[in-house]
């Protein structure tokens, strides 16, 4: 419980006597965490976040021991919201596998800058500690959170659970995306007819690497804004549900940090946020963070494989798991996982003569927390940038940062194989269906990684071969390649590895376009430039970029034909949705009636080959091509009946809204889907929870923008505006458990207090002093 404490006079980590922290609350429940040392700084960050999120917190650690099974079954799905796929036994038998390996111990034990800083281990044993002492105080039976109250899988964590979980989030590009494909390898048995088959694996990749995992990052410079400032949008869209959720926090040490933004679930560091002198963001990158080999096997023996034409062994692990039978009895399910020179094993693709297998260039990636803790601590861009270089771990994302100075700049300096584009030619092997990551001939050293230099570890393209751009203007990113983060600057010349194609999306394209209009003062919001309140109209504008270059011919094709053929041969009467289209705002608003029909006749049609286009994408108008439709192609008319019929067939209104069928909690949301080139990305789908943890609560699954920031970094000081979409607590009894849903559908935001003067104005302002 709260008691009072005298103050520490210590700054940093030299006094470590006893101490005081602060948990700040301000409106919204944003905790603003004042302490003297880091130790001290993790363990209020950790007693606040259990106040908020103990059940996530509890359920998310079970998974990382590989105790599901234990509790909720074999075959019950895990709470893990980017592996949606993985049983319990899956996941148990992934995570019991990494534990016995020791690889978070042995990664420990490394010196920085491979193993974490002094720093950094106080912060996550400090973290651990607080949220442990939160349990203690307010007791398992007694937690305020009805879904895990008195339950049994909630334990005290160790800092180990926490930074088992950072290896984990740094592998979500890589190992961490296919645990089912590790989990179920197994050799052939004799005799059995080959198969290559890879549907699976197919599906694992494109969770591991989806476009709607994305986000949009602008840095605007000293030349965009209307001020001379920096400014920066950080929108990133990751799932509403489960373990990669964002939390909203303050951090401070007088003296030594201070800093304020988004955090995942169980990191004690602001990964998207500002101090009063940088402010950065980051988007998923195009670049690939993983390698497929294609292993030769030794004839007879599915467990050996030749490299430059001598044999190895596959290395075997036996991996127990405890189950929880239906009868509620306990039994011990044994599965071996197999480990070629590169990684793991994968189950798809293993025949008698041939296996695959994957390298991933996080495989040994902690580094993340202390570039993190370092750039939470820079004052510029060349801090921030100094940082990166120091630490290389960011593991699958692009920085978009500005600062005091009017810099914009943007940089991939993500963990990526070392893989040149001689060798992407000359190792490729015969691609398989589905797979979108280059498979590269195993059976050779020619088709190893390579390294560089400047690179903190082996295997690695270092900083200097990874693309980064800075400029006075602006650097913009939508998950697109490097290529044009800012088209009057295109970037060139970059190993292939990191986003071979420069075609921009729809999303992107989108974007891109709003920037240029308001540099232009074309867009009927004033004056040329961006200020704050452009910058957060233009946030949630939901232009429909699919409608801006295809609607007026989709309403001429209908209205020209008012039954249609659906793709079962159907006619369909779809005056009626011609006249719901005709309606549409082309927007995604809440009320912007018809934008539920076109996504699900525009995501239907985006499917397949784009030879529907009227004009087809042109790489030397990569902002306006492709555009228009061809009305009278028989795909787009079949797609527009099925849309219709579907919709008729569920009870949907031809001309709902997005509000009308996307809810979290029965609050009404907008945005619409990246495929249809929304900035504002939102989907949202009703579900009957997943069979244990935390996520049988739940009763709709939701991924797109999360916590939200746009900010100006102005000679006095950083002003901002954020929004947490599906706010600070996934307690369903908290009074912080939709107030800034409420505001997002509202598309209203939350002014930001970061001074200590700020945060003390704040008539909501409610303060626990802990004493360790």
């Amino acid at each position: 419980m709260a008691v009072a404490a005298p103050w520490a006079s210590a700054v940093g980590d030299q006094h470590q006597g006893a101490s005081g922290v602060q948990i700040r609350r301000t409106e919204y429940g944003v905790p603003h965490i004042l302490a003297q040392n880091y130790s001290d700084l993790g363990y209020g960050y950790g007693y606040a976040f259990a106040q908020d999120n103990a059940c996530e917190m509890a359920d998310r650690v079970l998974t990382l021991r590989g105790e599901r099974s234990r509790y909720f079954g074999a075959t019950a799905r895990t709470n893990d919201s980017l592996n949606g796929t993985d049983t319990n036994l899956d996941s148990d038998t992934y995570f019991q596998a990494l534990l016995r390996a020791g690889t978070v111990r042995e990664l420990l034990s490394r010196p920085a800058p491979l193993g974490p800083t002094p720093e950094m281990r106080r912060l996550m044993e400090g973290y651990a500690a607080g949220f442990d002492r939160y349990l203690k105080d307010v007791g398992v039976a007694h937690l305020p959170d009805p879904t895990c109250q008195g339950q049994p899988w909630v334990q005290p964590i160790t800092a180990e659970d926490l930074w088992t979980n950072i290896l984990d989030i740094d592998q979500l590009g890589g190992a961490a995306g296919l645990r089912q494909e590790i989990a179920n390898a197994t050799p052939p048995a004799p005799n059995t007819s080959p198969t290559t088959t890879t549907t699976a694996l197919a599906g694992s990749l494109s969770a591991a690497k989806p476009t709607g995992r994305g986000s949009n990052g602008w840095a605007l410079g000293a030349d965009a804004t209307a001020d001379g400032t920096g400014m920066l949008l950080a929108n990133p869209h990751l799932p509403w549900n489960g373990d990669a959720r964002f939390y909203q926090v303050q951090l401070t040490i007088p003296g030594v940090l201070d800093v304020t933004g988004g955090a995942l679930y169980g990191t004690p560091v602001v990964q998207i946020g500002h101090t009063a002198g940088v402010a950065w963001t980051h988007t998923s990158t195009d670049s690939d963070h993983l390698s497929l080999y294609q292993l030769q096997l030794v004839p007879g023996d599915p467990t050996s494989y030749l490299v430059d034409g001598r044999p190895e062994r596959m290395q075997q692990r036996q991996v127990p798991v405890t189950v929880r039978g239906a009868d509620g009895r306990q039994t011990t399910v044994v599965r071996t996982l197999y480990t070629s020179r590169y990684g793991p094993v994968l189950a798809d693709g293993w025949t008698a003569t041939s296996a695959l297998t994957m390298r991933d260039a996080n495989a040994d990636n902690i580094r993340s927390m202390d570039q993190w803790l370092a750039m939470d601590r820079a004052q510029s861009v060349d801090q921030l940038r100094a940082a990166q270089r120091r630490y290389q771990g960011s593991p699958w994302t692009y920085t978009i940062a500005t600062d005091t100075t009017g810099a914009a700049y943007f940089t991939d300096n993500s963990a990526t194989p070392h893989l040149t584009d001689a060798q992407l030619a000359s190792c490729r092997v015969a691609p398989l269906p589905g797979i979108g990551v280059p498979l590269l001939n195993g059976a050779t050293t020619a088709c190893d990684w390579g390294s560089d230099p400047d690179a903190v570890e082996p295997g690695l393209y270092g900083p200097a071969a990874q693309p980064a751009l800075l400029r006075r203007d602006y650097v913009a990113n939508s998950n697109n390649t490097p290529a044009l983060t800012n088209p009057a600057a295109p970037l060139t010349g970059y190993p292939q590895v990191f986003g071979a194609s420069p075609q921009l999306a729809l999303r992107p394209q989108n974007g891109l376009g709003m920037i240029a209009a308001r540099i232009a003062g074309t867009d009927g919001l004033g004056p040329a430039g961006f200020t704050l309140p452009t910058l957060r109209e233009l946030m949630f504008d939901d232009t429909d970029r699919s409608a801006q270059v295809g609607l007026a011919d989709v309403l001429a094709m209908c209205r020209a034909h008012p039954t249609l053929t659906a793709g079962d041969g159907a006619v369909v009467d779809v005056r009626a949705a011609c006249t719901a289209l005709g309606n549409w705002d082309g927007h995604g608003t809440v009320n912007s009636h018809g934008e539920v029909l076109w996504a699900s006749f525009f995501g239907d049609l985006a499917k397949g080959p784009a030879t529907w286009w009227r004009v087809p994408y042109d790489p030397k108008q990569p902002l306006t091509t492709p555009r228009g439709i061809d009305g009278e192609a028989p795909v787009v008319q079949h797609a527009f009946a099925d849309a219709v019929q579907d919709a008729v067939k569920k009870g949907v209104a031809l001309d709902a809204a997005p509000g009308d069928v996307k809810r979290w909690d029965n609050v009404p949301l907008h945005g619409c889907g990246d495929w249809e080139g929304c900035f504002n990305v939102l989907y949202a789908y009703p579900t009957s929870g997943q069979g244990g943890g935390t996520s049988a609560s739940r009763t709709s699954w939701a991924m797109g923008s999360s916590f939200m920031m746009t900010v100006e970094m102005s000679p006095t000081g950083p002003k901002a505006s954020t929004l947490l979409t599906y706010s600070e607590s996934a307690n369903p009894a908290s009074p912080h458990y939709t107030d800034q849903t409420t505001l997002y559908s509202h598309s209203q935001w939350v002014t930001e207090r970061f001074t200590a003067a700020d945060i003390a104005a704040s008539p909501a302002l409610q303060v626990t002093t802990l004493r360790r």
